[in-house]
């Protein structure tokens, strides 16, 4: 199978945990980010984004990430025909939606044989609720932020992660929200999740610039629990 489609498999052993990062805008840092062994890395398409990367400025240099990584959008309330011009396109390989996207918006997608999958801000356990309603294989779980949309450096409460990995033992259930160097080992010892996903904690200043070392390290400590 592909590089490109490898993060969507199970995890090679168990307790192993793949690793998305995310926010890039830079073709550098998305070299330098395969190089150090990530599973998946994220653009954002959301024009009020901090880390936003303009489709026009992704197609010079996206088509050439193909195969090797997967690559995954951001959208926040996007138009299916937006998104789908960029997975048909060739930009990416899987949609993440982050907006008020319906159960039926996600599988519309799935059902042209896409990959996509629900982000959604936790704030209590009511969110979680929401999520039994979205299809898929998998679902992302980040902080509560309904105006900037995730990326805000802010955790989610843990304990409801873990509650999601407990309560849908066959989805992939991708945890974000505050994660850097750190605390990631923390995390994942306590919520056991498919995956981890990181924006703000690999970034030494800019957001949507990322620091080789902080992504190093992010990597090192999250796959340090086995």
């Amino acid at each position: 199978m592909s590089g490109s489609q490898t993060f969507f498999d199970a995890a090679e052993k168990i307790g192993a945990v793949k690793v998305k990062l995310c926010g890039f805008t830079d073709a550098g840092e998305a070299e330098q980010a395969i190089e150090l062994g990530a599973d998946a890395l994220g653009f954002n398409f959301w024009p009020k984004s901090k880390r936003y990367l303009d489709p026009a400025i992704g197609r010079e240099w996206l088509p050439d990430l193909a195969g090797k990584i997967t690559r995954v959008g951001v959208f926040v309330n996007a138009s299916e025909s937006e998104i789908l011009s960029l997975l048909e396109g060739g930009l990416i390989d899987a949609a993440q939606l982050h907006g008020d996207e319906t159960p039926e918006f996600v599988a519309s997608l799935i059902e042209r044989g896409h990959r996509a999958f629900k982000a959604l801000g936790v704030k209590d356990r009511s969110q979680l609720e929401n999520a039994a309603a979205f299809p898929g294989d998998m679902l992302l779980l980040d902080a509560w932020a309904p105006v900037e949309r995730g990326g805000t450096g802010e955790a989610m409460d843990w304990a409801l992660g873990a509650e999601a990995v407990q309560r849908w033992p066959d989805r992939h259930i991708i945890l974000a929200g505050g994660l850097k160097p750190e605390n990631v080992a923390d995390a994942i010892r306590q919520v056991r999740p498919f995956a981890v996903d990181v924006a703000s904690g690999i970034e030494a200043g800019t957001p949507g610039r990322k620091d080789p070392t902080l992504m190093a390290t992010f990597l090192e400590a999250a796959r340090e629990i086995g």
